[in-house]
């Protein structure tokens, strides 16, 4: 996602501003972790100490602010998925990774909506942010495929919904922990190449 999205222009901020800018994230963050992504603007502005004009000068919209709470947490997933480059099983990197980005779009309730109407909406911050994972992702998918563990018709594309869509699955079911590793591997069992393993549950 992309970091600092919209808060300012090219101009570097004042240290007042950026003091502001700093608490509406730190408060967005809180807001969205226990209330989910759709909690009120206006309370994030106020429990920041500002006026909702403020938040809007700095993010401009929802999608905006979301893409920039989050933006910490993407830079880890990329980081990560640099690291399982090196994994000596490819496909069971692969599963490991999509794992972590159930994981994160099941911390914030309603993200995980979001992120599936993003790839449909190349216009939105979050669609735009999400472009380096999916090329992460595809790295990873093209090592498993060329490993002869995953099908070759297989696409990044469809994997980030699939992801998103277990995460929204498991929103929903907050009584079942165990939900997003069985629809993971659901999904995994049509991924795998014929006569292939591919990963156990963990």
């Amino acid at each position: 996602m992309a970091t600092d999205t919209a808060q300012t222009s090219q101009r570097p901020m004042r240290a007042d501003a950026r003091r502001n800018y700093e608490r509406l994230l730190a408060e967005a963050r809180t807001a969205f972790t226990q209330h989910g992504t759709d909690t009120s603007l206006e309370d994030v502005a106020r429990r920041a100490g500002v006026g909702i004009g403020t938040l809007y000068r700095h993010f401009p919209n929802r999608i905006a602010l979301m893409s920039a709470v989050f933006q910490g947490e993407v830079d880890a997933l990329l980081a990560r998925s640099r690291e399982l480059l090196a994994a000596p099983e490819p496909c069971r990197a692969l599963v490991e990774w999509l794992r972590a980005i159930i994981a994160h779009a099941s911390t914030y309730r309603g993200l995980s909506r979001e992120l599936i109407a993003a790839q449909s909406d190349e216009g939105s911050a979050l669609s735009r942010c999400s472009t380096p994972m999916r090329e992460a992702g595809r790295t990873l998918l093209s090592r498993a495929q060329q490993a002869g563990a995953v099908r070759t018709d297989v696409g990044i594309a469809d994997l980030m919904q699939l992801t998103s869509a277990i995460a929204l699955a498991t929103e929903q079911s907050p009584d079942d922990p165990e939900l997003a590793d069985r629809l993971l591997m659901l999904t995994l069992t049509g991924l795998r190449a014929p006569g292939t393993e591919c990963a156990e549950r963990g």
